[in-house]
């Protein structure tokens, strides 16, 4: 009986996973995790798991850290440790004890890479890791009088040569340092490197693998999503939040703010945390979105007539229930629009029904110009976190044309008796329309 159970979740499973199994393939993410994960035992279980991100056909570069590697060897050579403002200051005997660390990390990673036994996770992978001088750096210098010697930062990324190695479907794997046209050698931070080589590649994920439990909020439940704006009054607020966080937070601001849409934060030690993030509803972790598009707002009666040229094609279609100007001005509280150059170019709208904690997502329409640019995807995430914000637990949307793109955003098919029994009783028999429910957690 047990099996049988097993068996239902992971098909249940495998099943709602492959709408991100499709989304994801071609796409690019850039993953980075501290040195902790190396020497962590199950540091072969996350590379398996990233060896079956690659086979999925998804493009992935891989950042390391390397600091507890460093710390060992310094203390070994009983070479003093110099920190500033959280910062190392790497001397001659610091940059040796960099250079002896990072290679035995690359050698491992790329070793765990090329397993391919037989009876194993790793089986028929053949992945192909591409490293090399990809970032080029500069010194930080000398600041408020302390000079920081090899400790630098970054000054570009190679985004061609790493694009080239991604198309021929190889794993780019890069290590915290850089190098100077003069041939230096720096030391860098994993999360620099990895915020600017995905803003470089503008990648569609930052993943961060963190030693924290998660990004907590006031009754230290796990904060889900954060949009840009919250971030920052996150970060100019006067709550404290543990400086690992804070750092993974700074750079997902800086990388959502260039061209990331998405950001991951991520606790490494929960076992499969980057499956669970990626091809669960939910996840498991913290993850910071771009504001959705400019100009997304709530519409105001100036929107009126907007509204109606977006939507007047898709009523005369039968797409879309009919709504005439009057109706329109009385509900324009309720939608909200995507303006672009002074266009409306998107709109739908949010009833709540807070009596059975539901809301009725109605109303979505994109501007033909711009249905393939994710705008629909985009403004159905910005209604979802209003409803969220609203508490509402469920939304639901009557539809005749659209019922594979909601099926394919994690709405299911309903019976017309889920509906609130106040929108029941204004169900349109005649148009038959499909009743599509989607839980929100």
């Amino acid at each position: 009986m047990a099996d049988k159970h097993n068996n239902v979740d992971f098909v249940n499973w495998f099943r709602l996973s492959s709408p991100y199994i499709h989304a994801f393939r071609g796409r690019t993410f850039v993953i980075t995790f501290g040195g902790e994960a190396v020497t962590d035992d199950r540091f072969p279980h996350l590379i398996h798991d990233i060896a079956l991100l690659n086979s999925l056909g998804i493009r992935l570069v891989l950042v390391h850290g390397a600091r507890p590697q460093i710390e060992k060897r310094l203390r070994r050579s009983k070479t003093k440790m110099r920190y500033t403002s959280g910062v190392r200051i790497t001397d001659d005997a610091a940059l040796s004890c960099v250079k002896e660390a990072v290679g035995a990390i690359r050698v491992e990673i790329e070793a765990l890479l090329s397993m391919g036994l037989a009876n194993s996770p790793m089986a028929g992978a053949h992945i192909r890791v591409a490293s090399g001088n990809f970032v080029t750096a500069q010194p930080v210098g000398v600041r408020d009088g302390i000079d920081y010697l090899h400790t630098g930062e970054v000054r570009g990324i190679d985004a061609t040569a790493i694009g080239q190695h991604l198309a021929n479907g190889a794993i780019v794997l890069l290590s915290p340092i850089g190098y100077s046209p003069t041939g230096e050698v720096f030391n860098l931070t994993a999360l620099e490197v990895a915020t600017s080589t995905a803003t470089e590649l503008n990648a569609d994920k930052l993943l961060c693998l963190s030693e924290s439990k998660g990004l907590r909020d006031g009754r230290k439940r796990l904060i889900r999503q954060l949009r840009l704006s919250e971030t920052e009054k996150l970060l100019s607020g006067k709550r404290r939040i543990p400086e690992e966080d804070l750092s993974h937070l700074k750079f997902a601001l800086c990388a959502c703010r260039n061209g990331v849409r998405r950001t991951h934060l991520l606790d490494r030690r929960i076992d499969g945390s980057l499956l669970l993030e990626l091809f669960s509803r939910d996840g498991i972790g913290t993850m910071i979105t771009a504001d959705i598009y400019e100009g997304t707002r709530q519409a105001t009666i100036d929107d009126v007539g907007g509204v109606l040229e977006l939507i007047a094609p898709l009523e005369a279609e039968g797409a879309l229930v009919r709504r005439s100007r009057e109706q329109l001005e009385l509900e324009i509280a309720h939608f909200h629009v995507i303006e672009r150059d002074g266009t409306t170019i998107a709109c739908a709208a949010l009833f709540p029904f807070h009596e059975d904690s539901g809301g009725e997502l109605a109303c979505l329409a994109v501007h033909p110009d711009y249905r393939e640019s994710g705008r629909g995807e985009a403004l159905l995430e910005h209604v979802e976190h209003l409803a969220k914000e609203r508490g509402i637990n469920y939304l639901f949307v009557l539809t005749t044309r659209a019922i594979h793109w909601f099926r394919e955003r994690g709405f299911v098919l309903v019976d017309i008796t889920s509906l609130p029994v106040k929108r029941r009783e204004l169900y349109n028999y005649q148009r038959n329309s499909k009743v599509l429910l989607k839980e929100l957690v």
